[in-house]
């Protein structure tokens, strides 16, 4: 019998943003990858004496790096009685996606990063400063384009996993890029983000350079990088009106989401370089100055989805889609309860008023 290397990958609980792991086990052919451990005393998860944490299989796709049968493996964390680990956010995830199924979202997730040489980005001199922004957004030229081979390489290798990948882009700053995961729902959506963001780690590797997600790697006049989250239901995708409302929705919980939309935001979300403060919420049909964008195509074809501008690149996909499934589907879920308990309301009788004899 043969045999398949799987390659283990899971979040661990490194504070304020957490890293991915991975390790490989060998696999007979014919089986799929069982549920393994791991050493969490070494990856903020666990202390010393009580060390052991579980890997529980929820994502399997064909490793691209190695090839042949072998296989990439995303994992959720639990803890050893089985039950999700304090560090694991697709769980509640998952039970959101579920409790609004019947909405049938979808997700479309920009991933914008960072390349590195060293300890400056891609494509900055060793003194001083590239010129101005300007002509790095889809540039083309060696002058203006900094790590496109490394760029074509991981999407060559999400291709090659079966990833649902829509795109790539050279990003405003030099060095910068962005991907795009989608349309997919939750928590797939974040499962193929995750293991995406791991083949630009890996994929780095081979050419020496590393990815970073922070969301201001240069202080200044420069671009920082998000991770716009696309987001449309069923009505939204048949209807302008609750497209809007799904942005009214997620004005009224704008502070809960900023606190979990991604470590350093505020210096991100500063009003300036195509975002909105990070202390007012706002929305406009294609304006990528606000906090929530409506494409001009959506407005036009009064249907479609908006556009989330306001998640940094380092943020969790599965609290970013599930703070947005249960903000947006649960008002709408109220807001139909309401109209339905309305409607059933009974009109009251007015009595007749009794004529003086």
């Amino acid at each position: 019998m043969g045999v398949y290397r799987a390659e283990y990958i899971w979040i661990d609980g490194t504070k304020p943003t957490a890293k991915l792991r991975s390790k490989g086990k060998v696999i007979n052919d014919g089986e799929a990858p069982p549920i393994w451990g791991f050493d969490g005393s070494s990856t903020q998860q666990a202390p010393g004496a009580n060390s052991d944490c579980v890997l529980k299989p929820v994502f399997v796709c064909p490793d691209p790096i190695r090839g042949g049968n072998n296989k990439l493996v995303m994992c959720e964390v639990l803890l050893t009685d089985m039950t999700p680990h304090p560090t694991n956010t697709r769980a509640a995830c998952a039970a959101a996606a579920k409790t609004y199924a019947a909405h049938d979202t979808w997700f479309g997730i920009e991933q914008e990063y960072t390349f590195f040489k060293g300890s400056r980005p891609l494509g900055f001199p060793d003194n001083g400063f590239p010129p101005a922004q300007g002509g790095y957004y889809c540039g083309v030229g060696a002058d203006e384009v900094f790590g496109r081979d490394v760029v074509e390489a991981h999407l060559d290798a999400c291709l090659k996993a079966g990833l649902k990948i829509a795109g790539i882009n050279a990003e405003v700053m030099p060095g910068q890029w962005e991907f795009q995961v989608g349309p997919v729902a939750p928590p797939d959506v974040a499962d193929q983000l995750w293991i995406a963001r791991w083949l630009l780690y890996r994929v780095g590797e081979n050419f020496g350079v590393s990815a970073t997600l922070y969301p201001k790697p240069v202080k200044g006049d420069w671009n920082g990088a998000g991770a716009h989250t696309n987001f449309s239901t069923r009505e939204m995708r048949q209807s302008y009106d609750a497209c809007v409302a799904a942005a009214e929705a997620l004005k009224k919980r704008h502070d809960l989401h900023i606190q979990n939309y991604g470590f350093g935001i505020e210096e991100r979300l500063t009003g300036l370089h195509e975002t909105a403060s990070w202390r007012e919420f706002s929305y406009g049909v294609s304006d990528r100055g606000a906090s929530v964008r409506i494409p001009w195509q959506v407005a036009k074809d009064r249907k479609g989805y908006i556009e989330d501008r306001r998640p940094n690149a380092n943020m969790d996909p599965y609290t970013v889609t599930r703070l947005i499934v249960e903000t947006v589907c649960g008002s709408a879920s109220a807001r139909k309860a309401g109209t339905k308990a309305a409607a059933k309301k009974p009109t009251p009788i007015r009595k007749k008023a009794k004529r003086a004899a």
